[in-house]
């Protein structure tokens, strides 16, 4: 467990190092997916209490485990419809709403006795053919209908930029998504306080460019493991 805690407190202490440059903080997301329940307590016994799932079932099995502890667990993966009632139902945070009709989806079967869960819209930032996600020009389309929506609240934006681009090129991805939020609050007159951009590969530079929570994965669990919980 003792390297688990080394780097996990090696991305707190790098983050912090970031905030120095900047006037608001950046909160890390843990991103535990294919990682047992074990890491998961080890981790919140060391203050964290953020952690991102991107497989639905293997998220439902540790949340079960871990049911005495007080996570926020943010659901990042792809969503595909039929699973919608079990992330509305058991996540606090769903980062990857990427279609109109999933953000419908989520408000309609949101329990009643919860309070509405935050969502960020994902963006096809770099208008990758392979990923999902509004692309930038369709943004202003969907603000308003799931403004309207009264079980889920909108809380910004989320992306995944190509991966092994130019630092130059990531800076601009970037800077394009805290524009696009600029956009929408300015057009909306809201204020949107989530940024959800940058990984265990380009963290720096989406901190640099305004990210507010980072999701960090490898460079805290290590590399990826086939069996959890």
């Amino acid at each position: 467990m003792l390297p688990l805690l080394q780097r996990y407190f090696a991305q707190q202490a790098l983050i912090e190092d970031l905030e120095q440059t900047r006037s608001s903080p950046v909160k890390l997301l843990a991103v535990s997916k294919t990682r047992p329940a074990s890491d998961v307590a080890v981790l919140y016994c060391a203050g964290q209490r953020d952690f991102g799932e991107n497989y639905l079932q293997d998220a439902l099995k540790k949340q079960h485990v871990l049911a005495h502890l007080d996570i926020s667990w943010h659901f990042i993966g792809p969503i595909q419809s039929n699973k919608t009632r079990d992330i509305a139902r058991y996540f606090s945070w769903v980062h990857s709403v990427d279609r109109l009709k999933i953000a419908t989806r989520l408000n309609q079967q949101r329990p009643a006795y919860l309070p509405p869960l935050n969502i960020c819209l994902q963006v096809n930032v770099d208008e990758e053919e392979t990923k999902s996600g509004f692309y930038l020009d369709e943004l202003l389309d969907v603000i308003e209908p799931i403004l309207s929506l009264e079980n889920v609240r909108l809380r910004g934006l989320m992306a995944i930029p190509k991966v092994d681009k130019p630092i130059a090129e990531q800076h601009a991805s970037f800077r394009k998504m805290a524009q696009a939020k600029k956009e929408i609050e300015q057009t909306f007159d809201i204020s949107l306080d989530t940024l959800s951009m940058g990984m265990s590969g380009d963290l720096q530079v989406a901190v640099a460019e305004g990210a507010t929570m980072v999701r960090v994965g490898t460079a805290i669990f290590g590399e990826r493991l086939k069996n959890t919980v």
